[in-house]
């Protein structure tokens, strides 16, 4: 790990110089400091240094924070901030860099706050409470202009601090890094050795600055909120989402500010927080875009809006919901046709093995039920696409039911559902018969009507593909049996429930070997014995992943082929684990815990992902068994 000025220190030296302050204080003895160091090096799972002597109670936080407000000018943000668990080394080494790419032109915070390594208001907060100086949210309106002109513009500039108002013969000082031992220096040269300090966000500040020499600052709503403003805003925000990659966009309206979000790699990330004033300004702007209705604030809506790029012509198709808030309506917008989204069946992650049963068994075969289920952002829909563009050949008639029709697929009959026009789910059910069709696709199983639609027309001698929300492969046939579907209907007409998650997948630039924890271990219940041949990695974070670890997803697959020993379990209203366990040792079938354990052991996904995210039922088998039942 490198400090502030890019000399290379490690983690240890950033805990020893939090340690000497703590001694010199008298709070903690040589001895137990060197007690700490022996159990730390020790541990299984790291912990930093402080950490370690919190535990073995040789001071307390209160102590801590005493000792780090009086000795502050010695210690490193960076190695602060790990040391107090706010920050990971690899985070702050990978900020380090950047700080180097850039010539040191940026703060460490700034970069720390723009790469998403912590919220801003989330270290303003943390160094406040742990230093001991208080917070405060910036109020244009409260600063004393006369203060504000005893300084010279560049340094506020340089050093990011803000003189706010004098209160009985001093004068409060925000500060965006309380680590800057120069704008300290300068604050109380300026204003009096009596000067008081208070943590502010970098953000704040300058745009407190900003407002100030605009003349703007009335008191007030201080922030410009005309139309063009607002429109330049949406599009900026639609704009950085489409060159991030992302799926989901969010804009919260929340207590004080407006935070907008961006879903990338299955992650929720901070974009940038806006003034509460441009919650409604932004919302009407979105609706107006949407098409939906502007006046309606009490109920939820939803919409579409076709964005065409002005900067790289790009069309950028999304779905729009509005949902009612305590604070405003929250608006979520999913980006549906991203550019090469739109993958052939071999390219979704499927294993060689598992993909050709799944089209000999699930996708060849004329009629039956073929369903693809999981939760929101699964993937479900660009697996069922393509499935469809697997099936779409000259001598068969593919008739879709969709809300919305997300891909446009050439040579088939695709229908949106419009409720507002009468083209509902239900009555296009009814119709979708009617129109000859060899392969019927269901957007989603969302009911009753639906589940018995999909099953009757397999009945009749169609093939159906479509969509549900459950947990894991058997979870799909047990919701079935819970929509009051019979048993023998399910048993006669369904071939095939894929269950599948996405996972970030390891950015291949950046990967570097790394061995699984005790805690990782035991919630898999796994010895070292079941991992033989299996190479885990992570991602140490490079330009190429943004400093992340991870570029781009990949899928993770559970197949479940009813045989007749599936069909008799289900028939006989088995349990699900007997379900599990019957098509496991029948149908090969592999778990989705197992299928990612399989990936992450060839270094693809993380193993921490694979216990985070995917459902644990039952022990999984080793790696290399697993590996044998895939093919790989």
């Amino acid at each position: 790990m490198a400090n502030d000025s890019g000399v290379q220190i490690s983690t240890e030296d950033s805990g020893l110089e939090i340690a000497a302050l703590l001694v010199k204080a008298g709070h903690l003895t040589p001895e137990q400091l060197q007690h700490a160091k022996r159990v730390k090096g020790k541990l299984l799972t790291p912990k930093t240094l402080v950490s370690v002597m919190l535990d073995l109670g040789f001071f307390n936080r209160e102590q801590l924070r005493t000792t780090l407000q009086q000795g502050i000018h010695s210690v490193k943000l960076g190695a602060l901030l790990v040391e107090l668990g706010y920050l990971k080394p690899g985070e702050l080494q990978a900020a380090l860099a950047i700080q180097q790419e850039g010539e040191n032109t940026k703060l460490l915070g700034e970069i720390l706050v723009e790469q998403r390594f912590i919220e801003e208001y989330t270290l303003a907060e943390a160094l406040a409470y742990q230093l001991g100086y208080p917070y405060l949210d910036i109020d244009v309106a409260t600063i004393d202009r006369a203060l504000l002109g005893r300084i010279p513009p560049q340094w506020i500039a340089q050093h990011s601090f803000l003189p706010i108002r004098e209160e009985a013969g001093r004068v409060l000082v925000a500060l965006a890094d309380p680590l800057d031992a120069e704008a300290r220096k300068i604050s109380e040269k300026l204003f009096g050795i009596g000067t008081t300090f208070a943590i502010a966000t970098l953000k704040g500040i300058r745009e407190a600055v900003t407002l100030l020499k605009k003349g703007t600052a009335t008191g007030g709503d201080s922030t410009a909120t005309d139309e063009h403003t607002v429109t330049g805003i949406v599009n900026s925000i639609f704009e950085e989402a489409m060159r991030e990659g992302a799926s989901d966009i969010h804009i919260e309206p929340l207590k004080g500010k407006l935070r907008v979000r961006f879903r990338r790699d299955g992650i929720l990330t901070l974009y940038k927080d806006f003034p509460k004033e441009l919650s409604m300004p932004i919302s009407s702007r979105v609706k107006v875009m949407a098409d939906a209705d502007i006046a309606e604030r009490r109920r939820h809506q939803d919409g579409r809006i076709c964005y065409e790029s002005a900067k790289s012509g790009q069309i950028l198709d999304m779905r729009v919901s509005f949902y009612i808030t305590i604070h405003g309506e929250k608006i979520v917008l999913r980006l549906l046709n991203k550019k090469g989204e739109l993958l052939e069946l071999k390219e979704i992650g499927m294993p060689d093995r598992m993909l050709e049963r799944f089209i000999d068994d699930a996708l060849d075969p004329p009629s039956g039920v073929m369903i693809v289920t999981g939760p929101t952002g699964s993937g479900k829909t660009s697996t069922l696409y393509s499935c469809v563009q697997h099936l779409n050949t000259l001598d068969a008639c593919i008739v879709t039911v969709e809300e919305p029709v997300e891909y446009i697929v050439e040579g088939i009959a695709q229908c949106s559902i419009n409720s507002k026009i009468g083209v509902t789910f239900d009555e296009t059910l009814r119709h979708i018969v009617r129109q000859d069709p060899d392969i019927i696709v269901l957007g989603e199983i969302r009911d009753n009507f639906s589940a018995e639609t999909a099953i009757q027309a397999a009945l009749t001698g169609h093939k159906v593909l479509t969509t549900f929300h459950t947990e894991d492969a058997v979870g799909g046939l047990l919701r079935l049996l819970n929509m009051n579907i019979e048993a023998f209907l399910i048993a006669s007409t369904v071939n095939c429930v894929l269950a599948q998650r996405l996972l970030r997948r390891i950015c291949s630039a950046c990967a570097e070997p790394v061995l699984p924890t005790p805690t990782e271990l035991r919630r898999i219940s796994y010895s070292h014995e079941d991992l033989r041949g299996a190479e885990f990695k992570k991602g140490r974070g490079c330009a190429k992943c943004r400093y992340s670890g991870y570029r781009g997803r990949v899928g993770v697959f559970e197949m479940l082929i009813l045989n007749e020993l599936v069909k008799d379990a289900i028939l006989s209203k088995k349990t699900s684990y007997e379900i599990r366990r019957i098509s496991t040792e029948t149908t090969g079938m592999v778990t989705l815990l197992e299928s990612g354990l399989a990936k992450a052991a060839q270094g693809m996904v993380s193993l921490q992902d694979c216990v985070r995210l995917l459902p644990r039922i039952g022990r999984p088998r080793p790696v290399a068994e697993i590996r044998r039942l895939l093919g790989e």
